[in-house]
């Protein structure tokens, strides 16, 4: 259910999602599951433009019937249904149709905090009412925008697709009693075990929810920021990871929750320290399986395709006569650096992104080059077989990210862009040498210029999607020119010129 379905007669894309082949069995294979676990409640769930989780709760009993008509939300909602700051409605009005979201069922999994309750994710359609196009795919629905852009970047590459893990770092903050930030739970001491001690019963409550929902977690650390932690999950085609990455926000929050913390995923709120990044591992595969990793449960709390990952076959990126990267992927590299700064409209996508970016000395990314761990770029090849896509924080709608990479992919292996040699460097000794180097957007509204000018990475963002991404973001950054601070307080209230 990952991939294009294949037409099936029907007139519409709603009608050939429906029918398509498996389906009906997944579906009774879920109603096995809702019986076995006892769900009484399910949220059916999709992706905004932001990355938030939004959507509808359903009552389980009512599972065959959402499963063949969908939930319907305005269209608005992809948008947070958010009003820009001349209280226009973003994206849509509220003259629009609603949209239809269809449950998919492989994503079926019970929430291990409340066990009545399940999840699922959905894909988005037109209403099938609408004059025109009606039931057709939704094309300001992001999650829904990857599966097809994935799909198509494998009928063009001949099976290539992309696997990638990220690193999702994030803070953990305390309360005070009005419930408002009162700094971080920990210290920033990078890799202290004695700090990462002190949180241990929440990383182990986060564990043990993401494992039970089919995140397969592996190595964590106390990072070099307040209460900061990186707690990371096995690499997956990029749809399922895109999907984790979300369901692992929605554990933290829940986390946070039961222990009266903040879970915060801001990228920068606390200046001199590290921000929150959230590193992407990229390769290209062609081949391999899908294997059900159990987690050590007796009996999945949820679908077998929520706790599956793709395993095996060949990674495209691995040296063949040198240390470099493999042809393909040198011209993915290419490709990256090529489209570098619309990229980072979509990686560092609010306007707090850029405080990272400029408070100088702390391994943010500046730079629009590559090298082998090398820090200072915005690539860096990490290990054999991967690089490290580097520009893009804690903020980002990892649909957007996965699908804006494989556009700059897709066009550095068709160009076949060379992405030159690697720099060895520290970047700014290299350019205190002579080096020129391009420089990544320093504000979200120069990104968002850097964005409008490229038709490669705009791609990523068909149909609708675009002009509700540009619209929200604009808005975020007009409101924020339009905003006395306290910076401004501070640095001119008390001037006499």
């Amino acid at each position: 259910m990952t991939a294009v379905l294949a037409q099936t007669g029907a007139s519409t894309d709603i009608a050939a999602y429906v029918k398509s082949d498996g389906r009906a069995e997944l579906v009774q294979q879920v109603r096995g599951k809702i019986n076995d676990l006892g769900i009484q409640y399910i949220y059916y769930q999709f992706i905004s433009v932001t990355g938030r989780i939004v959507g509808k709760g359903v009552p389980a009993d009512h599972w065959e019937a959402i499963s063949e008509k969908g939930i319907q939300l305005v269209y608005g909602s992809t948008a947070n249904l958010a009003m820009d700051r001349h209280r226009n409605y973003i994206g849509y009005g509220p003259e629009a149709a609603e949209l239809v979201a269809i449950p998919d069922p492989e994503t079926f999994v019970q929430l291990p905090w409340d066990k009545r309750v399940a999840r699922v994710f959905c894909t988005c359609f037109r209403n099938r009412e609408e004059p025109v196009d009606p039931g057709a795919y939704l094309t300001s629905d992001c999650r829904g925008n990857l599966k097809r852009i994935h799909a198509q970047f494998q009928q063009d590459h001949n099976g290539l697709h992309l696997r990638h893990g990220c690193e999702p770092e994030m803070m953990w903050l305390k309360r005070d009693p009005d419930g408002k930030p009162a700094g971080g739970v920990t210290k920033p001491n990078c890799y202290h075990i004695d700090q990462f001690e002190e949180l241990r019963p929440v990383f182990l409550k986060v564990i043990e929810y993401s494992r039970a929902m089919g995140l397969d977690m592996i190595q964590g650390d106390h990072e070099d920021a307040p209460g900061q932690l990186e707690l990371n999950f096995t690499f997956d085609d990029a749809l399922r990871t895109s999907d984790r990455l979300v369901t692992y926000r929605q554990i933290c929050a829940q986390v946070a929750r039961e222990f009266n913390l903040i879970a915060c995923f801001m990228s920068k709120p606390f200046m001199g320290v590290s921000a929150s990044g959230c590193h992407h591992n990229l390769s290209l595969w062609f081949g391999g399986s899908d294997t059900v990793n159990e987690l050590g449960a007796e009996s999945l709390p949820g679908m077998s395709g929520a706790f599956a990952y793709r395993k095996g076959g060949e990674n495209t990126f691995l040296p063949v006569d040198s240390e470099k990267p493999g042809p393909i992927g040198l011209n993915c590299i290419g490709g990256v650096i090529e489209h570098l700064g619309a990229l980072t409209a979509i990686g560092s996508s609010t306007v707090n992104s850029y405080r990272r970016l400029w408070d100088t000395g702390l391994w943010a990314p500046v730079y629009a080059d590559w090298g082998y761990q090398n820090r200072t770029c915005g690539l860096r090849v990490s290990a054999p077989g991967r690089f490290e896509y580097r520009a893009v924080d804690s903020m980002v709608n990892p649909y957007l990210m996965a699908a804006g990479l494989l556009k700059a992919f897709d066009d550095g292996i068709k160009r076949k862009l060379d992405p030159g040699e690697p720099e060895q460097r520290n970047i700014y000794e290299a350019m205190e040498s002579g080096k020129t180097v391009k420089k990544l957007p320093m504000s979200l509204g120069e990104a968002l210029d850097r964005l409008a000018a490229d038709e490669v990475i705009k791609s990523a963002m068909p149909g609708e999607m675009y002009q509700v991404y540009s619209w929200y973001k604009r808005d975020e950054w007009e409101r924020f020119l339009a905003t006395t601070t306290n910076w401004d307080l501070e640095t001119y209230l008390d001037c006499l010129p």
